[in-house]
Formats: structure tokens, C-alpha cells, sequence
């Protein structure tokens, strides 16, 4: 009889996770580490890791930090590769980073500068491409049968809404769109190329979540957040241990047979 239970085990499995300890990348790298792979937080908050080693070295989870800025494009080969130096070649690498300017959520569509909306699309889709390359290319040279995970959006699908943001204060954000749909895409297109290493590239594509913006203090705008439910099937936000659940699913060997899928867990917000 086949070990079902045993297909979702990651013992002896290296993961990295790139923005690791915001709103869906703490929750990827806990649940990780709780079905047993060593996990390794990439993110720019040291205050954020420190506090998370802190709170895990009298547990038995495998979790440790590294100090990594995905939206430095000058320096971002070098320092990822002392990284894989120091920790070893990845089995698993999911990107939930969200690298954005200061101006990103300010300005609607029209008003974007070309200045701002290219370095956004480098920072974070080209950092995003560039990152699971890298990871790829280092699974293939170890023979590393690996998983490859990017953090989507349904954004990235379709059309926004923008009947969710009337009275919220918010502005929608086409260059998101762009950028989460271009992810989508190379992902496909990885997929495509390193299946014959056995390295398996998915998406996967939260939709609007419970919790602090972006890894801010400030939490969701709550016209918006009643304005969005209403829309949903589900009629509520989505929690961040619902998309580590299928982040689990996607790292294991369960699916082990799906390569350049997008999986979309956003409460139906897609199917209507």
C-alpha cells in the first residue's frame, strides 16, 4: 500500500524562502519546518529573524536566517550564491517576496511615472525570474529532483475589480498586474525547460488575504475588505496558513507530477 502520509514528509529536504517573514512567507517557512525540512529565511528584516530564531531555539524545528535584499538587481547573483555556498543547494526555493518603491500603491495607472514603473517590474518580477533560475540551475548541476514555487496572483489572471476600492482610499495597481502576470508566464515557460531535469517550476496565486499589508502595521482598510468578501463565494479573506497548506502540497513529493500549473487558492474569487 502506498504512503500517502509520507508523500507530504520533507525530512532531509533543504527549503529557501525569499521574503520569509512576511504575511504568507512566515507561515510557508514554519509550516516547512514543521513537516520537517530544514528551512532557510531569505528577507531584509534582521529585527524580524532575530525575533524568529529567538522564539523557535527551544523547539526542534530547523529554521535559521539569512539577510537578503532581492531589490538589490547590482548585487543579487553574488549574494544568493554565498548563500547556497553557506547552506547548500535548495530542494525547495518559493519566492513570496513582495519588492515594491515608496511610491508603489500611491498612484493610479495614469499617473505612474515610466521611472517607477520599470524599476518595480525589476525589482520584483526580474528579481522574481532571476532568483528561480538561479536556484534551477543549482538543482541541476547537484542532480537535485527540486521544487520551485512563485508567488502569484489573481491579478496576475484577470482584470481587477476596481468596485472593491470605491470609498477604500485605494488605488488600483496595473503595473502589479503586469508584473504578477509576467511571473506567471516564465513560470510556465521554466516549467517547460527544466522538466527534463526533474525540476518541477509552479505558481501559486493567493487571493486577498487577513492581515497586515504587505508585512506593515497597518491593517486592511476595512471598506475594502468588506467591499471584496462580499464578492466572494466564501464571503471572507483568506487566511495565511490556507496558502501555506497548498505551498506544503506543492513542495512535496504529493505533487510530484505537476509541473507549470497554477494553483489558485483565492475563495472563488476566479470562478465568477
Amino acid at each position: 500500500m502506498i504512503d500517502y502520509l509520507q508523500k507530504f514528509k520533507l525530512d532531509g529536504k533543504t527549503a529557501f524562502v525569499v521574503g520569509g517573514l512576511g504575511l504568507i512567507g512566515k507561515e510557508v517557512s514554519i509550516a516547512l519546518a514543521v513537516l520537517g525540512a530544514k528551512v532557510v529565511v531569505l528577507d531584509v528584516d534582521k529585527d524580524g529573524g532575530e525575533s524568529l530564531i529567538r522564539n523557535i531555539k527551544n523547539n526542534i524545528y530547523n529554521i535559521s536566517f539569512e539577510f537578503f535584499d532581492c531589490s538589490d538587481m547590482n548585487q543579487i547573483e553574488t549574494l544568493f550564491s554565498e548563500i547556497i555556498t553557506r547552506q547548500g543547494c535548495p530542494d525547495i526555493f518559493i519566492n513570496c517576496s513582495y519588492p515594491q518603491t515608496e511610491d508603489w500603491s500611491k498612484s493610479s495607472f495614469q499617473d505612474v511615472k515610466l521611472e517607477s514603473f520599470r524599476e518595480n517590474v525589476d525589482i520584483h518580477m526580474n528579481s522574481y525570474v532571476w532568483l528561480a533560475r538561479m536556484s534551477a540551475e543549482s538543482m541541476k548541476v547537484e542532480e537535485i529532483s527540486g521544487s520551485i514555487i512563485q508567488m502569484g496572483s489573481i491579478y496576475g489572471i484577470l482584470g481587477q475589480d476596481l468596485s472593491v476600492y470605491e470609498g477604500a482610499d485605494m488605488q488600483e495597481n496595473m503595473t502589479y498586474a503586469a508584473i504578477k502576470g509576467g511571473i506567471t508566464n516564465m513560470t510556465r515557460q521554466m516549467a517547460s525547460y527544466y522538466g527534463q531535469f526533474n525540476i518541477r517550476v509552479n505558481t501559486l496565486v493567493p487571493g486577498g488575504l487577513s492581515g497586515h499589508v504587505a508585512g506593515k502595521s497597518n491593517a486592511q482598510n476595512p471598506t475594502f475588505v468588506k467591499q471584496y468578501s462580499s464578492r466572494l463565494p466564501l464571503k471572507r479573506l483568506g487566511l495565511s496558513e490556507e496558502i501555506a497548506s497548498a505551498a506544503l502540497f506543492l513542495a512535496s513529493d504529493a505533487a510530484s507530477y505537476m509541473t507549470g500549473a497554477t494553483l489558485i487558492v483565492d475563495g472563488g474569487w476566479t470562478a465568477i
